[in-house]
């Protein structure tokens, strides 16, 4: 049961810094995400997509993992998770 205590609020932690903290600070991951990626295409004159800014971004929080096990870390790498998800069309 305490397993399933942290991961619930985890999950509370991630869903408050998705949906309200970095909102509030930056706008929409969606427009963010696709701002981003014209900037990267613009760097380095290749395509990218929305859906490759949170997965470029998921791949930075991993590789952070590989060297700090900060809790920081697992819960970003959730959140780019969930905003990858978001853009997705059925």
């Amino acid at each position: 049961m305490a397993g399933e205590s942290k991961r619930l609020r985890a999950l509370e932690e991630v869903k408050k810094i998705v949906c309200e903290d970095r909102v509030t600070q930056y706008g929409d991951p969606e427009d963010n995400f696709e701002r981003i990626a014209g900037m990267w295409e613009a760097y380095k004159g290749v395509d990218f997509t929305p859906y490759d800014v949170a997965a470029m971004m998921a791949l930075l929080k991993i590789a952070r993992l590989a060297t700090s096990d900060k809790l920081d870390n697992w819960l970003d790498l959730a959140g780019y998770a969930i905003c990858g998800a978001g853009l997705y069309e059925e």
